[in-house]
């Protein structure tokens, strides 16, 4: 398995960025690889994505372990798309400057190495989406939305065009 693990900074309380992505209809919020999430109860969920050259993949998966506002770990059922298991932990930032969210996240690579390195040359490799997902969750925990920027295209941070800063508008030279 594939082992990856990102982390992000965000200036809101633990407890209300728990909350948020405690309720995993928000997930396609700020993951968008994602096209739905339902809890279907019992701590178990239902899953559908978007995967490279245009497929898509559904898992269901169970919560393994829960802690009301440090941590909530996850695993695919039997017979899943994607064979999967993961965590995030939610603890207070240094300074007192809110919480830092660390993704965990292993996984079978389809495709074993080589398949791991092609979706890694499209943009599609897990890493990549996490940190990307993680930057967007940030926006929408901080400003209320995903703030898009001059050259994203529908805001997303896969694939050959990624999402770039915004620059400031060129200043006209007077002579």
């Amino acid at each position: 398995m594939v082992r990856v693990s990102r982390s992000v900074t965000i200036n809101r309380p633990p407890r209300a960025v728990y909350e948020f992505w405690q309720e995993l209809e928000n997930l396609p919020r700020f993951m968008y690889h994602l096209q739905e999430v339902h809890a279907t109860g019992n701590g178990r969920s239902h899953w559908i994505a978007r995967a490279p050259a245009g497929q898509q993949v559904e898992w269901d998966a169970e919560i393994v372990e829960e802690r009301p506002g440090e941590l909530i770990a996850w695993r695919a059922l039997p017979g899943s798309d994607i064979h999967h298991e993961g965590s995030v932990r939610f603890r207070p930032a240094p300074a007192d400057r809110g919480t830092e969210v660390e993704v965990t996240l292993q996984y079978d690579a389809p495709g074993g190495k080589a398949g791991a390195l092609i979706a890694t040359m499209f943009g599609e490799e897990p890493s990549q989406q996490i940190r990307d997902d993680l930057r967007r969750l940030k926006q929408v925990m901080e400003t209320g939305e995903v703030v898009l920027s001059e050259g994203s295209l529908e805001g997303a941070g896969q694939g050959p065009h990624k999402q770039r800063a915004a620059q400031a508008p060129p200043t006209e030279v007077r002579r």
